[in-house]
């Protein structure tokens, strides 16, 4: 076990980093802990474009790259660990992993989500084999190849666009009569002649032995059942936080999202959560780098009152 830290972050993605940029530049003694890579979910983007400072764009490993640099410059130390557990003795907070026991005054929680699933037949046991949930890290397998994106938000139309630089053709396939994307991005998904859209559908399974070969789909408004013939599908339904270590220690909504108060303290004195893992209205890098840094903020002033 390290020795007591005044404060640490769980989560290495935008809010956990720029949390740690902060607490770092305040000069407390912090520990980020990451299960994977630096950078969150940011960097499976191919492009960030409503990022303010960057009017061209910037790529998210790139934009997740820079963050990470920016806060070891500030001299931000870092474990790598997947943590198991959160619990609080006398005050001290205590993080457990696999890799041994971390305490601290206060503590942020900024472990993000991740892709939901759809939970049909078939997406298990074909991940990988043309199951994807990443148009960046598997697009180019699908080069000149027919592919169904599932879900009609910001995410399933951008990355539908994005992956008609591969495929032959993108079927968007949406449970609703209209997508609930911004209307700037709906409007390069219609105008681009490689994506089509099946409405008011379902996946109800997804059809191969070792590989895609197509979808089971059934229309929500009559039942009727087909199926779409495709090399592959590309799922973008939602998001799925990454608490499950914190059941039955801190409070969750129903959909297991961390409940906060307005200074994004959540049930627990001394411990606060940031980004996507938070129940909030909108999950954005700009919003989960502003929560990073209120948070940073708020731990800080809560450590000056209990006397660090």
């Amino acid at each position: 076990m390290e020795g007591l830290y005044d404060l640490i972050i769980i989560g290495g993605g935008p809010a956990g980093l720029t949390a740690g940029i902060y607490s770092a530049r305040s000069r407390l003694n912090t520990l980020l802990i990451e299960r994977m890579a630096l950078g969150g979910q940011v960097i499976t983007t191919e492009l960030v474009e409503n990022y303010p400072g960057f009017p061209e764009g910037i790529g998210g490993y790139e934009l997740g790259e820079r963050m990470a640099k920016q806060a070891e410059r500030f001299g931000l130390k870092t474990a790598y660990a997947e943590v198991t557990g959160l619990s609080v003795k006398d005050r001290i907070k205590e993080v457990r992993t696999p890799e041994g026991l971390y305490q601290a005054r206060a503590v942020i929680i900024a472990t993000g989500a991740d892709p939901a699933t759809l939970g049909v037949p078939g997406e298990e046991r074909l991940r990988g084999r043309g199951v994807s949930y990443c148009a960046t890290c598997d697009g180019a397998f699908f080069t000149d190849l027919p592919i169904a994106v599932v879900g009609g938000g910001d995410t399933a139309v951008e990355e539908g666009v994005y992956l008609t630089r591969y495929a032959s053709s993108v079927t968007i396939i949406h449970r609703r009569a209209e997508l609930r994307a911004t209307k700037v991005i709906q409007e390069r998904a219609f105008a681009n002649p490689k994506v089509h859209f099946i409405w008011d559908t379902v996946v109800t399974e997804i059809l191969g032995d070792n590989q895609v070969e197509g979808l089971g789909l059934k229309n929500v408004k009559t039942a009727e059942a087909s199926e779409l013939k495709v090399a592959g599908v590309f799922i973008f339904t939602g998001m799925k936080p990454n608490t499950a270590f914190l059941k039955g220690t801190l409070e969750l909504d129903e959909r297991g999202f961390i409940v906060t108060d307005e200074n994004l303290m959540t049930s627990i004195p001394g411990v606060f959560a940031a980004g996507d893992v938070r129940k909030t209205n909108l999950r954005q890098v700009a919003v989960s780098v502003g929560e990073g840094a209120l948070a940073a903020y708020l731990a800080e002033k809560y450590l000056e009152r209990i006397g660090q």
